[in-house]
């Protein structure tokens, strides 16, 4: 009996945690059109990134000064590594064509942004956009240069806590009533 009253306050506290936590849900291109969000609130949602991203961009000879990432060695190489860790909450900045958001993971220059759009072999889910994919990295654009990221990362997609967007767009009051005088 002691065994079963343990296991049910066990689910109980489970279900408790459970339901404080808040929902994350993929950002699609119906969700988008669902709303029919503006510019202005498209800035005022908070975005999570789906999985870790890792842009990795080979560092030329010259003075050796750490940048905003790190720096490693790979295969005798100098290698500048920015890891954006799943979770990592984001913001959006503009969007330079229709169906393309620029999103920031990090403050300090404006050109700090990825660029996401919605992929139909995911659901139309607003995955990371790069030019030049190939079978095992593809190019972007992040601070002003060039950087590599793998293949796998082309799956990072942008997440909204749906509750809290829906918060964003909703406009409501209640009346108080009318008394005759």
């Amino acid at each position: 009996m002691k065994t079963i009253h343990q296991f049910s306050s066990l689910l109980a506290f489970l279900v408790l945690l459970s339901s404080c936590n808040s929902r994350l849900s993929y950002f699609t291109q119906d969700l988008y059109e669902q709303y029919h969000w503006s510019p202005e609130k498209l800035k005022r949602i908070q975005f999570y990134l789906s999985k870790d991203i890792v842009l990795k961009k080979q560092r030329r000879g010259g003075s050796s000064e750490i940048a905003e990432g790190k720096i490693k060695i790979e295969d005798g190489r100098k290698v500048e590594v920015v890891t954006i860790r799943k979770g990592t909450p984001g913001v959006y900045l503009f969007s330079p064509k229709e169906k393309r958001f620029a999103i920031s993971f990090e403050g300090g220059n404006k050109k700090r942004f990825l660029m996401f759009g919605p992929n139909p072999k995911v659901e139309d889910h607003y995955v990371l956009l790069a030019s030049d994919w190939k079978r095992r990295s593809g190019k972007v654009n992040y601070d002003g240069r060039e950087w590599r990221v793998d293949s796998e990362d082309a799956y990072a997609a942008l997440m909204v806590d749906l509750k809290k967007v829906e918060r964003v767009s909703v406009k409501s009051r209640t009346a108080k009533g009318r008394k005759i005088n």
